[in-house]
């Protein structure tokens, strides 16, 4: 899969990698993770080699995969998915909370891609791929994701900042306040770890209504 060039850029490969295919890319997707995310709203102050150990999940977890968008042999985006029931206790745990069940739930983590090549497209094509993905091997009725809680006076928000809750709704992803989680790290500047408040978007696969 490819997207469409850009302003007579080349077009950027996507493709979706699964268990020892992620293998060459780990220390490539640890580095992207922790430039991205160290941008508004995240603030992530990460560690190369936490990052390193958390992707290896990816490739050692049953259904999981990374989306990858290359340019040439430059890695410059990716998006990450498993099932929900395979993700850690702090993102289950307000499904658990509500009687939900895991099992009906894709998971997407992340989705990184670095500024220059923002605006072409990758966005869309990583949800369709995980969306496909989650399809094909598994029986989910529905995907979700959390994103960072920050309020709108944040002092490190930028000028002209848009959050992407209408690039979300336009994928047919819904918000859901009743869905949150907390995560604790470290945000640029801080001393030391903070919780931090995430809040759910899901959307149906399969036409089943939203729990």
């Amino acid at each position: 899969m490819t997207t469409n060039s850009h302003h007579g850029a080349p077009a950027l490969a996507i493709d979706t990698l699964t268990g020892a295919a992620l293998a060459p890319y780990i220390a490539d997707l640890a580095r992207l993770r922790i430039v991205v995310f160290r941008d508004f709203p995240y603030l992530y102050d990460g560690d190369a080699g936490y990052e390193a150990g958390y992707l290896r999940r990816y490739q050692e977890t049953p259904g999981a995969a990374v989306i990858l968008a290359r340019d040439g042999v430059r890695v410059v985006g990716a998006a990450t998915c498993l099932p929900l029931a395979e993700e850690m206790d702090s993102i289950t745990a307000p499904f658990r909370a509500r009687g939900l069940d895991l099992r009906r739930f894709f998971y997407f983590g992340e989705s990184v891609l670095l500024s220059a090549y923002r605006g072409r497209g990758v966005g869309v094509a990583f949800f369709a791929a995980r969306e496909a993905h989650a399809r094909r091997v598994s029986g989910a009725d529905f995907a979700t994701f959390c994103a960072v809680i920050r309020p709108p006076d944040h002092p490190a928000r930028p000028a002209g900042y848009v959050p992407l809750d209408d690039f979300w709704k336009k994928r047919g992803y819904v918000a859901r306040p009743d869905l949150v989680c907390t995560m604790r790290w470290r945000d640029v500047g801080e001393a030391g770890e903070s919780e931090k408040r995430l809040g759910f978007w899901v959307k149906s696969l399969s036409g089943a209504a939203l729990p």
